[in-house]
């Protein structure tokens, strides 16, 4: 199973659910007024009904699929009345469903295992970083908001992910990271007198560990060589 280092109360899972629920409701809000779901997306083959079919898939399945291309092609074909419902339903019944399951109990994930107190934040972060191609395709600003906590959180516990999938050791010493959140408030993890410092806009962190931003497109700084590797590494995902 992945180890993302998160221990989501069913305190905090209540407070995530309705950030999840949200997120959603805003990419609904967008797609559903834009009726050419054939413009392609700044993800290579995908337009903007592929991106809706991968989360409209991954609702149904609550874990998604190791084929991910596949699904997304063969939702992409349906009607965009049919796939919009789909995914409308889909939300809906995963958002009941992770209200209700008891936080350890596991879902498969794109060939890995994962507990729901992981699945909130994770969906939560699928949908946001498929948004922002919907967002970027259309020219529309992307407003950032308090959701954002929840994936800059994945990208900080999940640094040891990045690692392991760059086929690289884990750093031994701890990261401080300090970003900058959407009010101005700052959002701060680790000890800080570590040697291994981030710092930058949370916007940016999320943008960089969903790739859907090169490092030099962000202001996010590293102090450390571990740190600038993770930043040059950095992902969310398997």
């Amino acid at each position: 199973m992945v180890n993302y280092g998160l221990d989501l109360s069913a305190v905090e899972r209540e407070r995530a659910l309705p950030d999840l629920v949200a997120e959603g409701d805003e990419l609904d809000a967008l797609v559903s007024a834009e009726t050419d779901w054939s413009r392609p997306t700044p993800a290579a083959g995908w337009t903007i009904a592929h991106q809706i079919a991968h989360l409209a898939a991954a609702e149904v399945e609550a874990a998604g699929s190791e084929h991910a291309d596949l699904d997304a092609a063969a939702g992409a074909a349906k009607p965009r009345s049919v796939l919009l419902e789909q995914w409308r339903t889909g939300r809906a019944e995963v958002a009941a469903e992770l209200r209700d399951v008891p936080l350890h109990q596991e879902f498969p994930w794109y060939g890995a295992r994962l507990t729901a107190e992981l699945m909130v934040p994770l969906r939560l972060m699928e949908t946001w970083a498929h948004g922002q191609d919907v967002f970027d395709t259309l020219g529309v600003p992307h407003r950032p908001t308090g959701r954002l906590r929840h994936v800059a959180s994945l990208g900080v516990v999940g640094r040891e992910l990045s690692f392991h999938a760059a086929q690289l050791p884990p750093p031994a010493e701890p990261f401080r990271v300090e970003l900058t959140g959407p009010d101005g408030q700052t959002w701060a993890w680790g000890p800080e007198d570590a040697k291994q410092h981030v710092r930058g806009s949370a916007l940016d962190l999320c943008l960089r560990v969903t790739h859907r931003r090169s490092l030099a497109e962000t202001d996010l700084t590293a102090v450390g060589e571990d740190a600038q590797k993770w930043l040059d590494i950095a992902r969310v995902f398997l």
